[in-house]
């Protein structure tokens, strides 16, 4: 009786990257099947890696995770990078996450491409066996573009894959998968600088600053984080001032119109203001001032602001204060 042979099937954490697209490669190439999951949360995007699966034609399938990434982001076990980016259990989550998939559907094992070297919190020997034990699926994670380098995982032992068919690419150097770019046909593939929020330091101040005032946050107000100026006036009051047309626009998008105020000057070119709940009245004073200040309404002059609240719509005056004056309240 003539059997049927099992394809082997694994499942990628794909970030989008050169290194993501030649671990599956790597991978295929051996005529294991290949799969992708991505994750999104405010901090980062599934936009390049569905650029890379069309490329290659991976399926992919996109996860947003904001909730326990929330949970995890508060208090991370191995704490910050540099900024906020708590890079080794932002890891460790994303692969309990996919674990939770390869056992739900039958995949033999997880990958990814990880390279040996190439990041210095991330990516170290300590580091991959911490995001590995606490993973969920210690012993079936394939890193097929440093194999050589790291012991052996359950998948070459149970000759699941081909181990001399596994790279040994190790440091920061990125001249190896250039070349292999090239010789496999991969000709479009974005730069390798990260596209994570929480390594910026600017994203990462205001982070901090929402953390310390608020004890529950909203997707949309981490999202709301990326654009305009940000004061803090005191304990109870933010305002987000607009910088161009584009950040009037995400502003408007981002706002819950069941919580925030939103602000314009009647009459003058000026930013779209938000203030978030928990300002009262005071708070929305000072707004309409910032709103007024960084208008082209005359310095000095009352100017009608259009105030519109969960309450309902009406409009203030408003005098102008000076962007000098308020600098120091900027986050």
């Amino acid at each position: 009786m003539n059997g049927v042979i099992r394809k082997v099937r694994a499942l990628g954490l794909c970030s989008g990257g050169l290194d993501s697209i030649l671990a599956a490669l790597v991978l295929r190439r051996q005529g294991i099947v290949v799969e992708w999951v991505t994750f999104e949360t405010p901090f980062f995007a599934a936009g390049k890696a569905r650029r890379a699966a069309a490329q290659i034609d991976v399926p992919l399938r996109v996860m947003n995770i904001f909730e326990p990434y929330l949970v995890m982001l508060r208090n991370p076990n191995c704490g910050y990078g540099q900024h906020m980016n708590p890079c080794m259990d932002c890891h460790a989550l994303m692969f309990r996450k996919a674990a939770g998939i390869m056992r739900e559907e039958g995949f033999d094992f997880l990958f990814s491409g990880e390279v040996l070297g190439q990041r210095p919190m991330s990516q170290t020997r300590s580091s991959l066996r911490y995001v590995e034990k606490h993973s969920g699926a210690d012993g079936y994670i394939l890193r097929p573009l440093s194999a050589q380098r790291l012991p052996e995982t359950r998948p070459e032992q149970e000759g699941l894959v081909d181990r001399g068919q596994l790279l040994d690419i190790s440091g920061r150097s990125r001249k190896r998968q250039m070349a292999l770019a090239r010789e496999w046909g991969v000709s479009e593939y974005p730069a390798p600088a990260g596209g994570c929020l929480l390594t910026d330091k600017g994203y990462s101040n205001r982070l901090r600053d929402l953390f310390a005032h608020r004890e529950e946050v909203t997707e949309n107000e981490l999202h709301l984080l990326r654009y305009g100026r940000h004061f803090r006036l005191n304990d109870g009051t933010k305002v987000i001032v607009g910088r161009t047309r584009g950040d009037n626009e995400k502003i408007q998008q981002y706002a819950d119109t069941g919580r925030d105020t939103l602000m314009k000057v009647e009459g003058y070119p000026g930013p779209l203001v938000l203030v978030p709940p928990g300002g009262g009245e005071g708070g929305r004073f000072m707004a309409a001032s910032l709103c007024v200040g960084y208008s082209k309404a005359p310095p000095d002059e009352p100017v009608p602001v259009r105030v519109t609240a969960p309450e309902g719509r009406r409009t203030v005056t408003a005098i102008g204060v000076r962007p000098s004056d308020v600098q120091k309240l900027m986050v």
